[in-house]
């Protein structure tokens, strides 16, 4: 896969464009990952989607074949999103679709409220913009910072076994046991100075809170969840009470982690969006 040099790291990506071209400079639709995954975690989305336009993919800072700098600070959210946007004013320049997930879905919200003129369509799978209350932040800075602590001394295998366990992802348990494994063995693939610094620069308690620049986003907004997932169905009504141009979208049968869970039914909202159809 090939690789950019965005501000001295070396950036992993892939573009897949329909063949033949459906139809000429298309928007592209960029897919941000989660915590532990990388870009090849969107292997079926990508089938799913290229045949009706670009699709771009990229392993963030840290994760898979990435590089992952030794300064936290390097993984802010603010210098990852300016990683991005340079990445895309190579690749793809001019307004593109972006869709995160998880942390990849704050980054996405994040860089749609720093660059707002460089996104057309967003869409947010099990998203949040962060923590509103500064003591909240505190305690997740903590527990994150305990957590990069843990990966570093324990290494990969153990912090996997750990992450595995989360109540979060319950239901990924009921994945069909190969996908269980290809998801286990990606996230094996990780290093623990990547996404320990990850968590210490970009997690949930570093990230700035983005609640009060919400009402700002004009672009049409997807808000993704799970109807297992009750915690983030609950941020995504909130978030939907202070966006302009905002759809919720409750996925039947799904937990945390939709794209995986239910990929046709998160397929079908997405090329929707779209405006294209399965």
């Amino acid at each position: 896969m090939p690789t950019l040099s965005i501000h001295g790291v070396d950036y992993q990506y892939e573009i897949t464009s329909p063949s033949p071209p459906v139809k000429p400079k298309q928007t592209p639709l960029v897919l941000l990952h989660g915590f532990t995954g990388s870009g090849g975690n969107w292997a079926a989305q990508v089938q799913a989607f290229s045949p009706h336009l670009p699709t771009i993919t990229i392993d963030l800072l840290g994760h898979g074949q990435t590089a992952a700098p030794a300064a936290p600070a390097r993984y802010s959210m603010e210098q990852s999103a300016d990683d991005v946007a340079l990445l895309l004013t190579i690749l793809a320049p001019g307004p593109v679709n972006l869709l995160g997930y998880s942390m990849g879905g704050r980054l996405a919200l994040y860089f749609a409220v720093t660059y707002p003129h460089l996104v057309q369509r967003l869409i947010l799978e099990s998203a949040s913009p962060g923590l509103a209350d500064a003591t909240a932040r505190q305690e997740r800075v903590r527990s994150d910072e305990g957590l990069a602590d843990r990966i570093e001394a324990g290494g990969i295998a153990a912090f996997v076994q750990e992450w595995e366990r989360l109540p979060l992802f319950a239901s990924q348990q009921s994945l069909p046991a190969a996908t269980q494994a290809q998801l286990h063995s990606q996230r094996l693939r990780n290093r623990p100075l990547g996404l320990a610094n990850s968590l210490r620069g970009m997690g949930t308690g570093a990230q700035p809170a983005l609640w009060e620049q919400l009402a700002a986003l004009s672009m049409p907004t997807l808000l993704l969840a799970g109807e297992l997932d009750p915690k983030f169905n609950e941020i995504a009504g909130q978030m939907a009470a202070h966006l302009p141009n905002a759809t919720v979208a409750i996925v039947p049968n799904a937990g945390h982690t939709i794209h995986l869970e239910q990929p046709l039914a998160f397929q079908e909202q997405v090329l929707t969006f779209l405006e294209f159809s399965r």
